[in-house]
């Protein structure tokens, strides 16, 4: 030993000191990345449980692929176990790339097919009958399909908030607006909430928020709120809108349609639902708000040392230069126009005005919108063309953890349809349901709705899957019931799951983006999704026993 070294001092009796044991850490909840792994593990392990089947298949019109209800029959997978096997180790890069689709037209369908194809179209309609679906996977012919529109879009997403933060612009607007809202940051929440519900009550705003997580979680923490706030007022607002949905096109719209029943069945019940379930939201958000602004210990999350900066700057906020408030500007409405772009203008009536505004951008169109954004930003801001290329790469950086993520979670889509037992699920769900008393139908509907939404988190794809399946058993229930009720039971199912599922690239990608923990996540979002459980059940029942606001019966 060093005659310089320290000698630990001794009990009395010359006794060596009791050494102090290590603490020791306590479990820690895994990542985002884990828990879609395990996820991933859990329904390729179900593969092996479930038995294989398909529906057959109608494409009215040239339109995606219906299921022709009672033709299911259970059906032999052509894969080994080394299949298998490919089927989980490259589900990530099959999300990414995969496109599913539909097998060749029946080339001689039997009159009964041919007949069950008709009625599943309507009168008047080319129904062509179809096999099943076929499988995914990255070589089929018109592969980069999948999730990787959405990859890109996140990305550029990536490089349009990063190239505007370099320019100072998006600090100075943050510093501005927690300065003036320093003792109203509550009405802000609800503006905000309200906000993104109506975006998802309209179109089904979903991918859309992912760009809106860099600017409202800073903008939240500099209130003297916490992550889980920024992260609740985006994501629980836009999924309550979604959930509520009245005349949202990707969920009510093509739910109605493969119902057979007008846009409009129901719309009274689903705009009283929208109103009674946003403002249950906003109020649980702001409560939570309230009580982490009293008292931070309260908080859910541990503040990370970027909070306190942005805290630190609340009292005295940079003022903007006028080259500053140009970009912020200019980052506003490239929001704007992204917005304007998706809405399906043309739905809400049958005028060329409408019709001429409907831009029908989808993710490669948006993708461009906020990389050509990024660029005017970079040439207002003055970053010369070296700062600007690097804040592109820097940003698209940054967010690639969210768009691998939106990957991961397609992969759980992949598995089942390769596996063939997607429309194995559909046909359990439809034996539950069936023979349900009139007053139980919309409740049953709805919870069974629910694993199917876990299993296929797209609301369209999940429309296209289930509805013609279940509307007809509307018809069944003792007495009949609306098909809008089995229209709103859907989207109530789907809105709800996907306000916590780790298959959903939305929930997942955003709390990756705000850095909340999945974990401190769900313990802030059960009871409120307890409380929207209850209420959907009774908006059903009072549906169900008051037809003018469910939607006409027949």
């Amino acid at each position: 030993m060093s005659a310089d070294a320290p000698i630990a001092d001794s009990p009395p009796g010359g006794e060596p000191p009791t050494p102090t044991p290590e603490k020791k850490k306590g479990f820690k909840f895994p990542t985002a990345f884990t828990v879609l792994f395990f996820v991933l593990i859990i329904v390729w392990v179900f593969s092996f449980i479930i038995p294989s089947g398909s529906y057959q298949y109608v494409s009215c019109d040239g339109e995606a692929p219906k299921p022709i209800a009672g033709t299911y029959e259970e059906t032999e997978v052509e894969s080994t176990f080394r299949d298998r096997i490919y089927d989980l180790w490259l589900s990530p890069v099959n999300g990414l790339y995969g496109l599913q689709e539909a097998s060749e037209p029946v080339e001689d369908p039997t009159a009964e097919e041919q007949q069950l194809a008709d009625d599943t179209c309507g009168a008047g309609v080319d129904a062509e009958v179809l096999g099943g679906q076929g499988q995914i996977g990255p070589y089929n012919e018109g592969s980069l399909f999948g999730a990787v529109a959405v990859f890109f879009f996140v990305l550029a997403i990536g490089a349009f908030i990063t190239v505007t933060i370099k320019t100072g612009a998006l600090d100075a607007g943050i510093g501005q607006l927690t300065s003036k809202y320093r003792k109203r940051g509550i009405v802000l929440i609800v503006i905000l909430m309200f906000v993104f519900s109506l975006g998802g009550t309209t179109y089904g705003m979903a991918e859309e928020t992912l760009g809106f997580y860099a600017l409202i979680v800073p903008i939240m923490v500099g209130l003297g709120f916490d992550r889980m706030v920024g992260a609740a007022t985006i994501m629980v607002g836009a999924g309550v809108g979604t959930l509520a949905s009245t005349v949202n096109p990707f969920a009510t719209g093509v739910a109605s349609d493969g119902a057979g029943i007008p846009l409009g069945d129901g719309i009274l019940l689903r705009a009283l639902m929208y109103v009674c379930l946003t403002a249950v939201a906003i109020w649980f958000v702001t409560r939570y708000a309230r009580k982490v602004k009293k008292d931070p210990s309260k908080s859910l999350l541990k503040p990370l040392p970027e909070d306190a900066h942005i805290q630190s700057d609340e009292e005295h906020p940079s003022k903007m230069t006028s080259r500053q408030r140009i970009v912020i500007w200019i980052f506003m409405l490239t929001f704007a126009l992204m917005i304007f772009s998706v809405i399906p203008w043309r739905d809400f009536g049958s005028s060329d005005v409408l019709e001429t505004i409907t831009l029908d951008w989808y993710f490669p169109e948006l993708a461009a919108l906020f990389l050509v954004g990024a660029v005017i930003i970079g040439l207002v801001g003055q970053l010369g063309e070296e700062g600007m290329v690097n804040g592109i790469v820097s940003g698209m950086g940054d967010f690639m953890g969210a768009a691998f993520i939106i990957a991961l979670a397609r992969g759980v889509t992949v598995i089942m349809n390769n596996a063939e037992i997607t429309d194995t699920v559909l046909n359990a769900l439809q034996s539950v349901i069936s023979n349900v008393p009139s007053l139980l139908f919309g409740p049953m509907m709805f919870i069974a709705n629910i694993p199917l939404a876990f299993l296929v988190p797209s609301s369209s794809g999940h429309a296209t899957l289930a509805m013609p399946i279940m509307a007809p058993l509307a018809d069944f229930a003792d007495p009949p019931v609306s098909r809008a009720i089995v229209v709103t039971a859907y989207q109530s199912a789907s809105g709800w799951v996907n306000l916590f599922t780790p298959t959903s690239a939305i929930v997942m990608g955003g709390l990756t983006l705000a850095k909340v923990g999945y974990d401190k996540y769900i313990r802030f979002v059960w009871p409120l999704l307890a409380i929207l459980f209850v209420l959907v059940c009774l908006f059903l029942i009072l549906g169900t026993l008051v037809p003018a606001l469910g939607g006409p019966v027949g």
